[in-house]
């Protein structure tokens, strides 16, 4: 219970503090630079939203269902990879080796979501297991 309060006002601050950045910057003028960082913010309030999904349940089931935490780490990749992207465009002008750096990432985020989504397919085509009587 207590953790599930957690996770929902973790969530809720995470989205009040979201909509305020938004509003600051769209009055402000500076929304197309910033709007990487409330893309990262909104993502992660999905992310909030799903493990609090996950943990409902964990606890309605009394066991450990594998299929929501592939689906959070999913999200994560996801989430991950969306955000490189974006900016991406700013890094790939500036010397160094960030840009290699972040073409690494991205590649080891693709080989980890495609193993996710590969999980998830194969935890969906197993017979059920069968359960103690109680």
């Amino acid at each position: 219970m207590a953790l599930g309060v957690l996770l929902t006002a973790g969530a809720l601050v995470l989205l009040a503090d979201a909509t305020l950045t938004f509003v600051s910057n769209l009055v402000a003028g500076t929304l197309p630079g910033r709007i990487i960082g409330l893309l990262d913010r909104v993502l992660l309030v999905l992310m909030f939203a799903e493990i609090l999904y996950t943990v409902q349940v964990s606890f309605r089931e009394h066991a450990l269902v594998p299929e929501p935490f592939l689906v959070v780490g999913l999200i994560a990749a996801i989430r991950r990879v969306l955000v490189i992207t974006a900016e991406f465009a700013d890094v790939k002008d500036t010397a160094g080796g960030m840009a290699q750096t972040m073409m690494l990432e991205l590649a080891l985020l693709t080989v980890l979501s495609l193993v996710l989504v590969l999980s998830l397919v194969l935890l969906r085509r197993r017979p059920t297991m069968p359960s103690a009587e109680r």
